[in-house]
């Protein structure tokens, strides 16, 4: 059996197959393509891409019992049931969600509701059958959906109040996932990501957006000439520099936290109705925006420009996740999420796309 990658061809997703491909699982990437990298896919992970919407059910249903002609064709041994989705695929800038809600709910509501219902339909048809484990779902969330935290550490129990059409849109799936526990024994995982960051250790696989909004990227992009410089949103913060804070977590820590919490579910007892499980990913430790530009010019050896502007609405001085939930119940514990080890591995993947050489 294999497991189906929705928006595998991005970042965080093309992590998790790397991953799951050393764990020696078959693995399928649905990605439209839209910020998805075909080449990352098909060439550095080298595993079948179908490219196709998630709300497509027609294509659903083929890829969920192995009938998807095109695999069937390619003798590639992955015409095989679907076992478990990790469903990554979605719209993620935040001000795009605010002058664009529409293309948000459309996407990342929509379409996981049509992936959701495509998996209950596969479910109770292999109820008949007897011989096929239901399929179980590992959803990519966010920390945005708590919006701004009234306490820190923020835990799972921390109120979800979130304040964009993104967050909003990540939380309503959510909510569908804890309706379709109860109703229909659908079991899943529900992940909530702080700040994601790195590259592989491998080298072969790293952060690659457009537009790039990230923090990291942004400021190597600034070290090396490609934009004039990083913008500063606030200094006067009540932190120690005066710039927010956040908690960054390495790529390589949240694909591995993806597959310890599909090896969980699988254990897990059949249940009449399952609530989604939900975990923080994050270090616990929270880093300056002054003090990831200062690590990053020592590590590079560079040197970037900053403009402070004023501050974007809605964001919090810190953002710290307390993750001793997914520590205790699920064994995990991030082992490259220091700042410097982050910073080393963007830097190697940002010089090797850019044709740079890294300070070794």
């Amino acid at each position: 059996m294999s497991i189906l990658v929705t928006g595998g061809g991005g970042y965080i997703g093309s992590h998790a197959v790397r991953a799951l491909q050393k764990a020696g699982k078959k693995v399928i990437v649905l990605d439209n393509l839209v910020h998805g990298h075909r080449e990352v896919v098909e060439k550095t992970l080298a595993v079948p891409l179908v490219i196709g919407q998630v709300g497509n059910k027609r294509l659903l249903t083929e890829l969920l019992r192995g009938n998807y002609s095109e695999l069937t064709s390619k003798k590639n041994g992955l015409n095989e049931p679907v076992e478990a989705v990790m469903h990554f695929a979605a719209y993620a800038y935040v001000g795009e969600s605010v002058t664009n809600p529409a293309k948000y709910y459309r996407n990342n509501v929509g379409d996981s509701l049509a992936l959701l219902e495509a998996i209950v339909i596969e479910n109770q048809r292999r109820e008949s059958l007897a011989n096929l484990p239901s399929i179980s779902i590992v959803f990519s969330s966010t920390c945005a959906t708590y919006g701004v935290p009234e306490k820190l550490p923020i835990s799972e129990l921390t109120p979800t109040e979130p304040i964009n059409p993104y967050g909003r849109s990540k939380r309503m799936v959510e909510q569908l996932l804890e309706d379709f526990g109860v109703a229909y024994g659908l079991k899943s995982i529900i992940f909530r990501y702080f700040n994601a960051a790195g590259a592989d250790p491998e080298g072969d696989l790293g952060e690659s957006h457009s537009p790039e909004t990230h923090l990291i990227p942004l400021v190597l992009d600034a070290i090396t000439g490609r934009i004039p410089e990083i913008k500063v949103y606030g200094d006067d913060y009540p932190t120690k520099d005066g710039t927010c804070i956040r908690d960054f977590i390495h790529v390589t820590d949240l694909a591995n936290a993806h597959l310890l919490g599909l090896e969980w579910l699988n254990k897990e007892p059949s249940l009449k109705s399952f609530s989604p499980t939900i975990f923080n990913l994050g270090t616990g430790k929270g880093y300056s925006v002054q003090e990831v530009i200062n690590a990053a010019q020592e590590i590079t050896g560079g040197i970037l420009k900053t403009k402070v502007s004023s501050r974007r609405a809605g964001d919090p001085p810190i953002l710290v996740a307390s993750s001793n939930k997914a520590y205790s119940t699920l064994n995990w514990k991030p082992i490259y999420s220091d700042l410097n080890t982050i910073l080393q591995h963007a830097w190697r993947w940002h010089c090797q796309i850019h044709s740079l050489k890294a300070k070794q």
